[in-house]
């Protein structure tokens, strides 16, 4: 399938979904939308995943089957600046796919213009209408559960999640995501975005993922939402951490960060603080323990992110890496050890 990417003024820093089709999913991404990068390329930001060009709008782009939101701000609103480039997509008879918890498939605009063009919108937030309570039961799979658990949103949870798949079934393991975000869902094709389901269902939607994933895979990875000690996402995450019962955590952690995003006045605890944190919150539904780390080097030269994972790995007494700069097999040695 071939799609072109929104990101408008984020790419991309702060467009994980835009990153995150580039580097895992298998459509060809024709053209990055972003106003203030256009003339530019995917490459000279992101060197390691595929290449594209960065235009201004919709109109700039070639034959495409889908427009895709790259990006998901606080909240998961929709900028009425992005209208003009999904209403294109729409009159040109192109599916829109966006991951926002504004529905762009209840927009009264948008919804007319794919009825009138024979293309579809799909939400990737909306949940299905079946969920109900956690039993759990998780823990009772006949299958290894991994959690990326994260010290901040943006932390390198899909990422690792992804990594970790890929290199177990490289090495003839038959793993499987879990994804519960709209990124992971896009990528695998299947998922729930946890953060939109009611609360009170947000840990038996994991739990009916993981379950039923299980049937057919000997290895989960849970992907994790926000983070433990986040001011305004924690409730996601442990939702998904009570609701997967996992085996295994995998913390992931951006090198340097110190603060939360977008709430610098909360300070991030160390590693091995935070790993305390979510292995004394699962242990009294399900014991896990954080077996390695993954951490977020991108902005660190080579030798600066080496000793960065070093010193991680001594902080949480765990082997740890930076998954997509050096590899993830010293995490997934400790994840199936």
């Amino acid at each position: 399938m071939r799609v072109a990417i929104l990101a408008h003024e984020q790419f991309p820093d702060r467009a994980k979904t835009a990153v995150g089709i580039l580097r895992y999913s298998d459509s060809e991404v024709v053209a990055v939308l972003d106003r203030t990068r256009a003339g530019e390329r995917v490459r000279d930001h992101v060197p390691d995943v595929q290449d594209a060009p960065i235009v201004a709008s919709i109109d700039d782009v070639g034959a495409i089957d889908a427009l895709v939101v790259g990006i998901a701000p606080i909240g998961g609103g929709f900028d009425e600046t992005w209208r003009p480039d999904v209403r294109g997509a729409l009159e040109r008879g192109c599916d829109v796919v966006a991951g926002l918890h504004y529905f762009l498939a209840d927009d009264e605009e948008f919804a007319a213009l794919a009825a009138d063009h024979g293309c579809t919108i799909r939400d990737l937030r909306r949940p299905p209408d079946d969920l109900t309570v956690g039993d759990g039961t998780a823990a009772d799979v006949d299958a290894d559960v991994v959690l990326t658990v994260g010290t901040d949103c943006s932390s390198g949870k899909m990422t690792t999640t992804f990594e970790l798949v890929a290199a177990a079934r490289e090495r003839g393991v038959d793993a499987a995501p879990v994804p519960t975000g709209q990124t992971g869902i896009l990528v695998d094709g299947e998922g729930i975005a946890v953060d939109r389901v009611v609360a009170d269902f947000a840990a038996g939607a994991v739990e009916c993922m993981v379950q039923r994933r299980a049937r057919d895979h000997d290895l989960l990875v849970v992907e994790g939402q926000g983070a433990l000690a986040h001011p305004a996402y924690s409730g996601v995450t442990a939702s998904i951490l009570h609701g997967a019962m996992p085996d295994r955590l995998v913390l992931c952690h951006v090198a340097g960060r110190e603060a939360v995003h977008g709430y610098e006045h909360v300070a991030v605890p160390p590693p091995e603080a935070y790993a305390d944190l979510y292995e004394r919150v699962a242990a009294p539904v399900e014991p896990s323990g954080v077996v390695a780390g993954a951490l977020n080097t991108q902005h660190l030269d080579d030798d600066g992110a080496q000793a960065a994972v070093e010193a991680y790995g001594a902080a949480l007494d765990a082997p740890a890496t930076d998954p997509v700069r050096f590899g993830v097999e010293p995490v997934l040695d400790a994840v199936i050890a």
